[in-house]
């Protein structure tokens, strides 16, 4: 293959901060030919329910439903595809769930609660979400780590119903999703996807019912109904393209830095990888290992163009000028290929996922370290956080006033309420102030 030309940018540069901005902005036009396509589905699915998701399926995933009882998978299908499963996938599968298990157990938020000297006590209510759908896709990529690392801490946090969508392009199921859902826990699978998928999830149908948050990825039609239909219900985010940030001391093995950098290029054409270092010879032997490597890559072309579009080589004067322009960048995956990735770590803020040392690659985090990998992507890590139990948990305030706690707290609730001419509000407070 030809020579990839990547991007090579430096901090010493007058005009490096515009450069970067240029590379990383990420600006997917709105697509109102789409909008109004999923607009319509929506409306569909809300007025004439199943009609309309078998409708859909049928048009999109060539599937041949007759009646919506064929839609829905028995739990003994799963089971099977569970048992049938060979042992050295069983075991991977079974391995990858414990880990997430693992450390979904340690994010629950437990309530809480103070009494005051006077008696008041307050505090906080935690509870779990009632139902929740799960939007796994299907077709040219099958993503059973997606199912577990969605599913898990759903559990984890107590939800009672996981319902899970799952389109079959002509009919045809992937063991190892089937698989996944079993082991991960998960109550109902719907065959169905696309947008009428969200849209039953968020409204209902006579079969499906209505879920109190989806989460989950899915393509451009799967992310614009999300969008329309949060506010019905929670959605987790909507996702960007994969992005991975290296920042190297130029000590580890080039190839293992352009094959971590091969792991996320190879999502998509739009997906970004980012290396930096303080040592230029370091950039230019990655850049030899990238185009030596290339070539033995099954998905070479994507990660070709993705490298060649949006991947970039950035030189730094040290570390720490590393650490600010990750800072900027707030990447989704991040690797500290480093001598001391503890001390580097301590001027990191902003990054989905932190992976430390030159042995931690980020693939690890994808299937099977424990760690969600579903994380916030273009920047978003700059005031979000990635997928845990605690988005399947809500928090309820807690406020119990003693007869002497109301007095005080009514005086002082008169005033203010008052002061912004809501009557009712302080005569309510004041009906409780001891005279």
């Amino acid at each position: 293959m030809t020579a990839i030309k990547i991007t090579k940018l430096d901090t010493s540069n007058s005009n490096f901060n515009s450069q970067l901005n240029e590379k990383l902005a990420w600006d997917e036009t709105d697509d109102f030919e789409v909008q109004q396509q999923v607009l319509n589905i929506i409306s569909s699915v809300r007025k004439n329910g199943d009609k309309a998701v078998l409708d859909y399926s049928n048009q999109f995933d060539q599937t041949s439903f007759k009646k919506v009882s064929e839609i829905e998978l028995k739990v003994e299908t799963l089971k099977h595809a569970w048992d049938t499963l060979s042992a050295e996938k069983a075991d991977a599968l079974q391995t990858a769930a414990n880990r997430i298990t693992s450390y979904a157990e340690q994010q629950k938020i437990q309530s809480w609660q103070y009494t005051e000297d006077d008696g008041t006590v307050l505090g906080q209510k935690i509870t779990a979400l009632d139902k929740v759908g799960l939007y796994v896709p299907g077709g040219k990529a099958a993503y059973p780590s997606s199912v577990l690392m969605n599913a898990i801490p759903a559990k984890v946090a107590g939800v009672s119903e996981l319902i899970m969508v799952v389109p079959t392009p002509r009919g045809k199921t992937n063991q190892l999703v089937l698989a996944a859902a079993y082991i991960a826990g998960v109550d109902r699978i719907f065959t169905i996807g696309g947008a009428q998928a969200i849209a039953a999830l968020a409204y209902g149908t006579k079969t499906i019912p209505a879920v109190d948050k989806i989460v989950g990825p899915g393509n451009i039609y799967v992310a614009t109904a999300k969008k329309m239909v949060f506010g019905q219900v929670g959605i987790d985010m909507i996702a960007g393209p994969s992005e991975i940030l290296v920042i190297c001391d130029g000590k580890t093995n080039p190839d293992w830095i352009a094959m971590d950098l091969f792991s996320q290029a190879e999502h998509d054409e739009n997906a970004q990888a980012i290396l930096i270092s303080d040592q230029q010879q370091f950039l230019n032997q990655v850049e030899q290992s990238i185009n030596k490597l290339l070539a033995e890559m099954e998905r070479k072309h994507i990660i070709a163009a993705s490298l060649s579009s949006r991947g970039i080589l950035i030189k730094v004067n040290n570390l720490k000028q590393a650490a600010e322009v990750a800072n900027i960048i707030a990447p989704e995956h991040l690797e500290l290929s480093v001598e001391n990735p503890e001390s580097l770590n301590q001027h990191i803020r902003h990054a989905g996922a932190i992976f430390m040392g030159r042995y931690t690659a980020e693939a690890l985090g994808d299937y099977c370290a424990g760690p969600n990998h579903v994380l916030p992507t273009s920047s978003t890590a700059r005031y979000s956080s990635p997928l845990g139990v605690y988005d399947f948990q809500k928090r309820s305030s807690i406020i119990n006033c003693s007869e002497i706690g109301a007095s005080t707290l009514g005086q002082t609730a008169s005033i203010l309420a008052r002061g912004e001419s809501l009557t009712a509000h302080a005569r309510s407070a004041e009906y409780r102030i001891k005279s």
